[in-house]
C-alpha cells in the first residue's frame, strides 16, 4: 500500500492534472483507497494483537480514564458542539491500556454518530449489579435498528454506509474481545433516529 501511494505521489508530479482533472480525480481514489486498505489493516493487526498479549492487570481508575479520552477527543471535534454527562465511575481490576481501547472506541463512536445532531449529548455512567460493575455509554445520535445489534460485534459487520461513516468495522469486535477477556459482556440497545447505549461490564 505505501508502494502505491508512492508511485500515485510521482505519477501527481509527472502529469498535469489540471489540464487532465479526470486523471486527477482518478488518482484521488486510489490514493483514498489505499488510506482506508491501511486504516484496515492496522485495525484488523490491533484486533489479532488483543488475544495474544497477556493482560498487564492493576488498579484502573475509570473517572480518570474517560476523563483523559474525554480530553484527547474533545481536541479533535473543534467544529462540533458536545454535551458531556460523565457521572462517577470506579476503579477496577484491569489492564489500562487495553481499557482505554475500550473507552476510546465507545466515546469515538458515540461522537462520530451524532455528528449530525445540533448538538451531541453523550453520557457515561456507571453502576454497581451483583457482582459486576456496569458501565453504560449513551448518545443522541442516529442510532440503529435494534434487530441487528448482534451484528455490531463481528468484525467487518458495520449498519451504516462508508459514504455516511467512516470506519474500519473492526472497533466493537475488539471492544468485545477485550472485555471478554476481562471477565466482562458487551451489549448495545437503541432505536433508529434516537441514539445508542453500549453497556459494558467488568468484575467488581
Amino acid at each position: 500500500m505505501r508502494h502505491i501511494k508512492s508511485f500515485v505521489g510521482l505519477l501527481r508530479g509527472v502529469v498535469d492534472t489540471e489540464a487532465n482533472p479526470k486523471t486527477g480525480r482518478y488518482l484521488g481514489v486510489i490514493e483514498d483507497a489505499t488510506d482506508r486498505l491501511n486504516s484496515l489493516i492496522d485495525a484488523m493487526l490491533n484486533f489479532a494483537r488483543q488475544s495474544r498479549e497477556p493482560l498487564q492487570l492493576t488498579q484502573v481508575d475509570l473517572g480518570q480514564l474517560v476523563g483523559s479520552v474525554q480530553t484527547e477527543l474533545a481536541a479533535q471535534v473543534h467544529d462540533q458542539r458536545v454535551s458531556w454527562k460523565i457521572g462517577t465511575l470506579p476503579v477496577v481490576q484491569g489492564d489500562p491500556a487495553l481499557l482505554r481501547q475500550v473507552v476510546i472506541n465507545l466515546l469515538s463512536n458515540a461522537l462520530k454518530y451524532s455528528r449530525p445532531r445540533d448538538e451531541s449529548v453523550v453520557e457515561v455512567r456507571s453502576e454497581r449489579q451483583g457482582a459486576v460493575w456496569a458501565f453504560h455509554v449513551r448518545d443522541n445520535g442516529v442510532g440503529f435498528d435494534a434487530r441487528y445489534a448482534d451484528r455490531l460485534f463481528g468484525v467487518f459487520q458495520r449498519l451504516h454506509r462508508q459514504d455516511e461513516f467512516e470506519g474500519t468495522g473492526v472497533g466493537l469486535a475488539t471492544v468485545q474481545r477485550i472485555v471478554a477477556r476481562h471477565g466482562g459482556e458487551v451489549s448495545a440497545t437503541s432505536q433508529a433516529g434516537e441514539g445508542a447505549t453500549f453497556t459494558f461490564t467488568l468484575p467488581a
